[in-house]
């Protein structure tokens, strides 16, 4: 994205929720990657999701960001879900849609960062280090609080 003219706008990132009806409506969520994250579990968790880039259509956007972090592009045609606003000013557009995915065999993007700071060596990290199924009272332990409303939406949506 141009970073010239994004002055003073506000952040749109896209993603998609994918759910499913086992025993009970479970919903995917992804663990970011990296050292920030490594240590944290609880609120930590949230849907694969990435920046719209500049002309770029949030359902394409949230599309190519679920291909990226989970290595497969989802079947099916994502719904509308909700857009919120997370921590930090960023908001999100999310889509619900209903499929199957094996969390094992995910193989997500990387990005480099200077690790251990200060080093001066960069390191490569996954995007998504894991995926999981998790029911909705575990996903709301699990998700980032600013999510947190996702999963209400899903659950609205779903009556």
């Amino acid at each position: 994205a141009a970073a010239g003219g994004s002055r003073g706008v506000t952040p749109l990132s896209a993603g998609i929720l994918l759910y499913r009806f086992r025993y009970a409506l479970e919903v995917l969520l992804v663990h970011p990657g990296g050292p920030f994250w490594r240590g944290r579990d609880d609120g930590a968790w949230m849907i694969p999701k990435g920046g719209v880039e500049e002309g770029e259509v949030p359902l394409d956007a949230a599309l190519r960001e679920f291909e990226e972090e989970l290595g497969t592009r989802p079947e099916g045609a994502p719904q509308p879900l909700c857009r919120i606003k997370q921590a930090g000013r960023k908001w999100v557009e999310a889509f619900a849609l209903e499929g199957d995915l094996d969390p094992e065999g995910i193989v997500s993007v990387t990005f480099s960062l200077e690790y251990p700071p200060r080093s001066g060596k960069l390191r490569d990290f996954p995007e998504v280090d894991r995926a999981a199924w998790f029911t909705l009272a575990e996903a709301r332990k699990k998700i980032l609080p600013s999510q947190a409303p996702i999963l209400d939406a899903l659950e609205r949506m779903l009556g």
